[in-house]
């Protein structure tokens, strides 16, 4: 059952319920309030001949005509026979007992064996008793009557509530259906429709604008995984690739040195060719274990490192290490970040041995280190041949030109591993061309406050 034609029913019936109820307390209000009037008739002509017991009937008999209150008025004698003094339109037809008489003489009551009346008694002298009676058939088809009456204008309200819910939600009721008809297309896999527009109320349009934020972050989802699997596999079939080369020369050279009839020099070029691939395999695999590793950023923001130290450092050291290049700094002291220090160790790392394999010996190095508001920047410049394009992210296993070939040692993952490091510490890297004529890499941390 559709959620309008739910809530069109619950109206309905909550009306009917209402008015149902509101009307049977009326009724009843009514009704209670007739068979007081007639009470109080009854009991005016009884009191009229209270305390006079001889004038008692004549005086029952002007209160009845002056009032013209619609009662019988009986006299049953010792012996139990009745005579009927006043006689209305809806006249006591059965004749009251002397049982009934001694039963009513306090109070206004009803007697089973005379339906349909209320009576009460009093003493009129001689031995005989008063009976005044008031029929209730009147009152009770004016309940009746008012009952049906209360269900009539029930229907009719009921009616008018179901036209004008429909009225009030049919754009509600419209949006919804429209916006269950967006949600199961979108769940049979087809997420290229437009989402219905909302005009109903805040509720129906709150939900809209959340369906709508759920199917973008739904397509983002889908276009994430869609990239996921492509560099995947790309990234699968480039470390398989990899990896294959140097298992290929080992098996070629094994192969060689089985054969008994290679002289010595070339057993030991195809032992050292071995233990070249061997290293180089282990590099890569342990630069693949350290690029998953990057990969994983929340783990990575745990604690301070003060990255003026650490950079300072790293430069002397490399000064140190090549007193034949050109090396200069310029640092800003006192700035940290919130990170590891063996991934920040590892960028520089990165970074000063790309310099070392790609530029000449005497090829100058400059490193700056500032701050730029709530950020840290450091740029590592170098005065090599740069690269062949600069601003693109750096790719598993890409090297940028010849001299970057898996001949000179590296693994193809130095510059994707340097910018896995910057995203997972929550920065970014960035490369370009440097003032010193080669390549200057660019890194952004946030600071820590």
């Amino acid at each position: 059952m559709k959620i309008a034609t739910r809530l069109t029913i619950l109206l309905v019936v909550l009306t009917v319920l209402v008015a149902l109820t509101v009307g049977w307390f009326a009724v009843d209000a009514s009704t209670r309030s007739l068979y007081s009037s007639l009470d109080q008739q009854i009991n005016a002509v009884i009191r009229s001949g209270v305390g006079h017991p001889d004038a008692a009937l004549s005086d029952a008999l002007n209160v009845v005509q002056e009032n013209e209150y619609p009662l019988t008025l009986d006299v049953v004698d010792p012996s139990g026979a009745v005579v009927q003094v006043n006689t209305p339109d809806v006249p006591l037809r059965k004749k009251p007992t002397l049982a009934n008489v001694h039963e009513t003489l306090t109070k206004v009551g009803v007697q089973s064996n005379l339906p349909g009346f209320r009576i009460r008694s009093i003493y009129v002298g001689g031995g005989d008793y008063l009976v005044v009676a008031g029929s209730t058939s009147a009152i009770a088809q004016q309940g009746r009557r008012l009952a049906l009456d209360v269900a009539l204008i029930g229907f009719i309200v009921a009616l008018v509530m179901l036209v004008l819910a429909r009225l009030v939600m049919r754009k509600d009721l419209r949006t919804m259906e429209n916006l269950i008809g967006f949600a199961s297309e979108v769940a049979r896999g087809d997420e290229r429709g437009e989402i219905p527009p909302s005009a109903g109320s805040r509720d129906v349009r709150e939900l809209q604008a959340a369906l709508a934020t759920m199917v973008v972050a739904l397509h983002e989802r889908i276009a994430i995984e869609a990239r996921s699997v492509e560099v995947m596999q790309q990234f699968v079939g480039d470390a398989s690739h990899e990896l294959r080369t140097p298992l290929t020369v080992i098996k070629g050279y094994n192969e060689l040195l089985t054969n008994p009839s290679i002289n010595d020099e070339q057993r030991a070029r195809a032992v050292e060719r071995v233990r070249r691939e061997i290293d180089r395999m282990d590099l890569l695999v342990a630069d693949l274990l350290l690029s998953a590793e990057v990969r994983e950023a929340p783990q990575h923001l745990n604690t301070r490192v003060e990255l003026s130290a650490l950079v300072e450092s790293r430069v002397d050291e490399f000064r140190n290490d090549h007193p034949e290049r050109d090396v200069s700094s310029e640092l800003a002291s006192g700035l940290a970040v919130r990170g590891r220090e063996d991934l920040l160790e590892r960028l520089l790392v990165n970074s000063f041995s790309n310099i070392v394999r790609h530029t000449q010996s005497d090829a100058a190095v400059r490193v700056t280190l500032r701050r730029d508001g709530s950020r840290a920047v450091l740029v590592v410049e170098d005065a090599g041949g740069g690269l062949p394009e600069y601003g693109v992210r750096p790719q598993r296993f890409r090297r940028f030109d010849q001299s970057r070939s898996r001949e000179t040692g590296g693994s193809g993952l130095g510059m994707s591993i340097m910018a896995d490091i910057a995203d997972g510490l929550g920065g970014s890297m960035a490369t370009s061309a440097s003032s010193l004529g080669g390549l200057a890499l660019t890194f952004n941390f946030a600071l820590e406050s």
